[in-house]
């Protein structure tokens, strides 16, 4: 049944609706979002619990409790402890390379079911941890998951969603990722304050709910149309679901995109040499450049490790578990649901650049207030503590509203199908090498750089606002299968691959 929402594409090719169809169906694949969401809010709320950090990390409970000398920037430097939050991110990168070929020649669903059963596997190993062992073997397994589920989830929602609301859809995944975040700090809160001190294993276990909503619920996802004649060449398969999904009969002119862009496809023996083509350099700059800038953004600093950073502000642990549900949690999904609202109508260009503006400006307040404020021993006076939490609220709803979401659409929407899962295993696989990298080095950057690191932040968040002025096309409205037009009209991309094609039509001649 479609509801009455028409969607036509910025060319005005395609007939079709939002039907309530790819509502369903997409809501149970954005579940990979959700259980990605919670793990990066559950990690930092359980590291900075006392009993948690007395069972598996006794040196860091010491420094925290009893060495009045330790900086308070240095309180929580650790890299067992920040072992356990990067571990995850590692196992991701691995696992998203494997991923592709899974995606590629068995379909989406598959890899969002690996990666819903090996979320559940872990989450169920790491509330029963009775080690560092077992706590580090299920955050691998939970890397094993989140790397699957975010090669395939977006490239799902991108190829199910209608060209003209394709930004709101896929933006679903950083909405569950907000609202898993959001989920995680709350529960965290009320966990805390379990007497006994076993609150650490309900919030670990608990990832095992979306998890199954997710494994089980990929059960009955229907296949994506270009999936179905990339794998098969079911044309009639394809047809039938497409016309499911868009709401209409109307479906020929898309079918047949679809059908000459899995010609091309099928012509791509290795997609990810394929990659490297100079035809494809655009596409292969932005699967690097887009998720590492993102991930420089310093968000993993507020995701992670929020609650040791309000307590490194002075704040107390159940305090700190608050803050950090309210900011990372109500204001990201708040503001990730705005984007969700507008990104079809402003665009991408546009919502990129005035995030990156209101994340500098606020990170480079924070980073002067502390680093006038804020010493290595005591805590800030309220009302500079007050104004570092609303400089965070404004850094987390520039985030969520611009890069959260749009780092995850931009690169799944960019793609030619040859090159369509080789690309979004690149940008999930650079996610985690740099989120491993920033989980792995903050605690110890926050000893080293104190107040800095918000500064150094803050620089990578100018250079970024810079390269989408400069070199990011708008992708608005554009159908996935003739994105390769934006290239080529590009002030600068157009000198790389209009040489190409003129190569290609001399060679021809």
């Amino acid at each position: 049944m479609a509801i009455g929402l028409a969607a036509t594409s910025g060319s005005g090719h395609y007939d079709g609706r939002i039907t309530s169809f790819v509502i369903l169906s997409c809501g149970i694949a954005a579940m990979g979002g959700l259980i990605f969401g919670y793990d990066i809010g559950i990690s930092g709320g359980v590291t900075s619990m006392e009993p948690f950090l007395r069972k598996f990390f006794p040196e860091v409970y010491v420094k925290m409790k009893e060495d009045t000398k330790v900086s308070n920037y240095c309180k929580f430097d650790s890299q067992l402890l920040t072992s356990f939050t990067s571990s995850l991110y590692i196992a991701g990168l691995v696992a998203s390379i494997f991923a592709s070929p899974v995606t590629r020649y068995f379909g989406r669903k598959p890899s969002i079911l690996a990666g819903g059963a090996a979320f559940l596997s872990g989450s169920a190993l790491n509330g029963a941890a009775s080690n560092i062992y077992m706590l580090l073997f299920g955050r691998i397994l939970l890397g094993i998951g989140v790397g699957f589920s975010n090669q395939s989830v977006p490239l799902y929602l991108s190829e199910m969603a209608p060209p003209r609301y394709r930004g709101a859809i896929n933006n679903g995944f950083q909405l569950c990722i907000g609202i898993g975040v959001l989920a995680a700090n709350f529960i965290n809160f009320g966990t805390e304050k379990i007497e006994g001190g076993w609150g650490w294993r309900i919030s670990l276990s608990m990832a095992a709910v979306p998890a199954l909503i997710l494994t089980i619920g990929s059960f009955f996802l229907p296949e994506t149309p270009n999936s179905l004649i990339q794998r098969n060449n079911d044309h009639q398969k394809a047809k039938e679901v497409l016309q499911r999904i868009r709401g209409t009969t109307n479906v020929q002119a898309e079918l047949d995109d679809l059908i000459n862009a899995s010609s091309i496809s099928k012509t791509v023996d290795s997609p990810f040499k394929k990659i490297t083509c100079t035809k494809y350099r655009p596409q292969l700059v932005m699967a690097i450049a887009i998720p590492f800038f993102q991930i420089v953004t310093g968000i993993n600093v507020i995701s992670f490790y929020a609650p040791q950073l309000f307590r490194t502000l002075g704040l107390s642990e159940s305090v700190s578990l608050i803050m950090s549900a309210l900011i990372a949690g109500v204001v990201g999904t708040a503001s990730t649901l705005i984007s969700m609202l507008v990104v079809d109508k402003f665009g991408r260009r546009a919502m990129f650049m005035l995030g990156g503006v209101q994340m500098f400006v606020s990170q480079i307040t924070v980073g002067g207030v502390m680093a006038t404020q804020l010493g290595d021993h005591g805590s800030l006076g309220k009302g500079y503590a007050y104004s570092v939490l609303s400089m965070i609220c404004i850094y987390v709803s520039g985030f969520a509203w611009s890069w959260g979401p749009l780092g995850w659409l931009v690169p799944s929407e960019i793609f030619p199908l040859e090159i369509r899962s080789a690309g979004q295993s690149i940008v999930v696989a650079v996610i985690f090498l740099f989120t491993f990298i920033v989980a792995q080095t903050f605690l110890a950057m926050l000893c080293h750089f104190k107040s800095g690191i918000f500064f150094f932040f803050g620089g990578w968040v100018a250079v970024m606002t810079v390269f989408v002025y400069l070199l990011l096309p708008e992708t608005k409205m554009v159908p996935i299968e003739l994105m390769d037009k934006i290239w080529k009209e590009h002030w600068f991309w157009k000198r790389i691959v209009g040489a190409v094609d003129e190569e290609s039509k001399m060679g021809s001649a």
